[in-house]
């Protein structure tokens, strides 16, 4: 197994709690269907994963783990972090009928999202490696409600980074943690005095003079939230240059069209909430190999 294998990173035992939840959602009650489809008798059946459109994958432990849960058994012929040309046979999956319907809806919705974060997240990190830059684009905590750890997972399969994952792994001060506690001094002297010397703080600020308040307060990272280009580099070259071991993050309006100009030598870090709201879904299928006559062949893909 390779060493930097990311579904290493997800413990079983969350993998298994989201199977158990996305299941309950779709299917809370009674499956009509799925006893239909089989006739009201049990029979196993083989059915084959297919990408129909071009992405990274990623996700396949989510897509895995309900499959487990459903009781179904999945063999994988490609692995996280690989582009997939349509069509491309990615995995088989087995067991009985009405599993193998019940884990069917879920374990697509998982995969299709997550290697969408993880395609979108490759695209942005090789513009900004091509230019040159050595800093880290990262996304940010504008999540799915309850969807956070898989959109996560992509951003690090696409080679992005993951920016906090909560609010206890990293302490931001936002504009309306700065208004309540009366200023950028006042506020990174009260979280200092509970954060203890693990926890990194970050403020959020708003033109040049609020970043150079917040390094001279003791600040760890100083977000340059809503700059223009222009502005974004000059404050940052300021904030550098008296300050030189702070790091510099950009966010607010950084788009996949527009990522370049936020890059510079004094910017350490990007953040992008779009690597994780509105990002496009891969189109996966599954279809049952008994039903399945041909499957779909291009140029470069596995059938």
């Amino acid at each position: 197994m390779a060493s930097n294998d990311l579904t290493l990173l997800l413990p079983r035992s969350r993998l298994r709690q989201l199977a158990r939840d996305w299941l309950a959602e779709d299917a809370p009650s009674l499956d009509i269907a799925g006893w239909a489809a089989c006739g009201g008798a049990s029979q196993s059946q083989e059915a084959i994963l297919l990408c129909k459109s071009p992405g990274v994958l990623a996700g396949s432990p989510f897509f895995q783990a309900v499959c487990e849960e459903a009781g179904c058994s999945v063999e994988w012929e490609h692995n996280d972090g690989e582009w997939l040309e349509p069509v491309t046979r990615v995995a088989t999956v087995q067991g009985h009928l009405t599993d193998l319907l019940l884990a069917e809806r879920p374990a697509l919705n998982a995969l299709s999202r997550v290697s969408g974060v993880a395609t979108l997240s490759r695209k942005v990190t090789e513009q900004a490696r091509k230019s040159g830059w050595p800093g880290k684009v990262t996304g940010t905590r504008k999540t799915t409600p309850g969807f956070r750890l898989p959109e996560k997972y992509g951003l690090l399969v696409g080679g992005a980074g993951t920016h906090r994952c909560g609010t206890g792994d990293l302490v931001m001060l936002k504009d309306n943690h700065i208004w309540a506690m009366g200023g950028i001094q006042e506020a990174v002297r009260g979280v200092h005095s509970v954060a203890g010397h693990t926890l990194k703080v970050e403020v959020e600020c708003r033109s040049e003079e609020e970043a150079l308040v917040a390094a001279e307060s003791g600040a760890d990272i100083i977000m340059l939230d809503n700059f223009t280009p222009e502005l974004l580099h000059q404050a940052a070259l300021a904030v550098k240059t008296v300050y030189p071991s702070v790091v510099v993050e950009a966010s607010g309006g950084v788009t996949p069209h527009n990522v370049l100009q936020f890059l510079g030598p004094h910017v350490d870090v990007v953040s992008m909430g779009c690597l994780t709201q509105g990002y496009p879904h891969i189109d996966f299928s599954l279809k049952l190999t008994k039903g399945l006559q041909t499957l779909p062949c291009t140029p470069g893909s596995d059938t």
